[in-house]
């Protein structure tokens, strides 16, 4: 992922006599602001070339910082401000805003940040709010936390969401407005037929078909052909799907996509299980790659609430359906046919790692076309899992913090048995019970990714002025 561009402004008093006695002040903390982010190795700090103490100061030093693509600005407070100086910054520097107050006693330095947030919220400009030393590590977890929220919902601007098919299965919550996409978070949508993945998958090269096929076999820990259902044939025809949607992803510039993939695909042609697992992954037999975050059924919310944790985090993220409560475990069984990318069977970024723990399964009767189920367990550890969804036209945001869990081989299997044996599985402990969950969630899709990213899906929650519930 490439660096969180982060423009930082210092604001000082309006009179020129108090500014210069304060200068050296608010340098100090400036740059230690600065220091302190740009040590993280995730940020690349843009700091104001001079404090800012008059109205011609504001607007020229917020405009350099848009000018070099600072996708937010922190609005930096170490003494005494004149507020309409943050007033004026707001007009030109890129948004979101964070107003951060620094512990300096000796000035009043948070009272010139709350004069200053009071007159930002007078003329509606969104912010957020802390105060510390940055030189905490509490403290820096949380500006960190509001820079990766501001850089994701900037990023989605300006991008492009591909549309394999349309809505599957009847299925209303995969489908979402492109006006409201637009409106909302800056995202364009592409729609393209289903058959060009049929026809591209055709011109697929030959050689580079053999490499991925003798890859595969190689490092996958067991293909079960049967002969009928799963066969080389078949496999090697989910091969070319891949190298197809992963061409045209890149000549038609797509950010992310979703394939409906059912019935069409999966009853004539075959399954997008393989596509869609190596999309998602960071890795195939050509070495490291971004991930392109890809839905199984076409479902566009739930590939945006993916593309959003993507930016956040920078990994790879899991889809999947709230299959099951086991009341044995305490947990939900995570499990969808399409999308589980093989990087959750390790949690690791080298292949080696994680594809010894990944089965090819033959598809079961929901696909008689046939091809490989892409099947693990996914690997234990503390996750955070979202979904955007809709009530009555208006967007929400449901946050679950929660828990991949390590079971003994022989459970696992037999879990998997009792529910879906070819497909993937991610056994997990929520911090809310089934009845809660079961009557607010709105959708039977869920979307997951390792570590705690509660903090920052609120940000993302209220920069897009939408309602959110954190499900603990």
């Amino acid at each position: 992922m490439k660096k969180r561009k982060v423009g930082i402004l210092t604001f000082s008093d309006g009179r020129e006599s108090v500014h210069k006695e304060v200068e050296p002040v608010n340098r100090e903390f400036q740059e230690r602001l600065a220091q302190a982010l740009e040590a993280t190795g995730e940020v690349e700090p843009i700091a104001g070339q001079e404090i800012i103490w008059t109205a011609e100061l504001a607007r020229n030093e917020a405009k350099r910082l848009a000018d070099l693509g600072c996708e937010l600005t922190i609005f930096n407070f170490a003494v005494w401000s004149f507020p309409h100086l943050a007033v004026i910054a707001s007009r030109f520097a890129p948004g979101p805003f964070l107003l951060f107050s620094n512990i300096n006693p000796q000035y009043p330095g948070m009272v010139g940040m709350l004069a200053s947030a009071g007159a930002l919220d007078q003329i509606g400009v969104s912010h957020g709010r802390l105060s510390g030393d940055i030189r905490d590590p509490e403290v820096l977890r949380k500006v960190l936390a509001f820079i990766r929220a501001a850089s994701a919902v900037n990023r989605l601007k300006g991008e492009t969401f591909g549309l394999f098919g349309g809505r599957p299965m009847g299925m209303y919550t995969a489908v979402a407005n492109p006006d409201q996409w637009m409106k909302l978070f800056g995202v364009d949508v592409e729609h393209i037929d289903q058959s060009e993945i049929i026809r591209r998958a055709g011109l697929a090269p030959a050689d580079e078909v053999e490499d991925a096929f003798r890859w595969l076999s190689e490092k996958i820990g067991k293909i079960r052909y049967d002969g009928k259902q799963l066969t080389p044939e078949k496999l090697k025809l989910q091969i070319k799907s891949y190298i197809a949607v992963r061409e045209m992803a890149k000549e038609m510039r797509l950010h992310f996509l979703g394939i409906k993939a059912q019935p069409e695909l999966t009853d004539h042609f075959v399954t997008m299980d393989v596509t869609e697992a190596l999309l998602n992954d960071p890795y195939d037999w050509n070495g490291p790659k971004e991930p392109i975050a890809a839905a199984t059924e076409a479902d566009m919310d739930g590939a945006l609430t993916m593309e959003i944790l993507k930016h956040i985090t920078g990994e790879p993220v899991l889809f999947a359906d709230l299959r099951h409560y086991d009341e044995e475990l305490g947990a939900f069984d995570l499990c969808n046919s399409g999308t589980h990318p093989t990087y959750f069977a390790g949690h690791s970024y080298d292949p080696d790692e994680n594809l010894p723990k990944v089965e090819f399964y033959p598809q079961g009767f929901y696909f008689p076309a046939g091809g490989a189920s892409v099947r693990h367990i996914a690997a234990p550890g503390r996750v955070t899992l979202a979904r955007l969804a809709r009530r009555n036209g208006r967007y929400w945001l449901a946050i679950l913090p929660g828990e991949f869990l390590e079971l003994p081989e022989e459970e696992a299997e037999r879990k998997a048995e009792a529910t879906q044996v070819e497909w993937p599985h991610a056994f997990t402990r929520l911090g809310v019970g089934p009845e809660e969950l079961l009557s607010e969630y709105d959708s039977n899709h869920i979307h997951a990714v390792y570590g705690d990213w509660t903090e920052e899906l609120i940000w993302v929650a209220k920069m897009l002025r939408i309602p959110y519930k954190v499900f603990s």
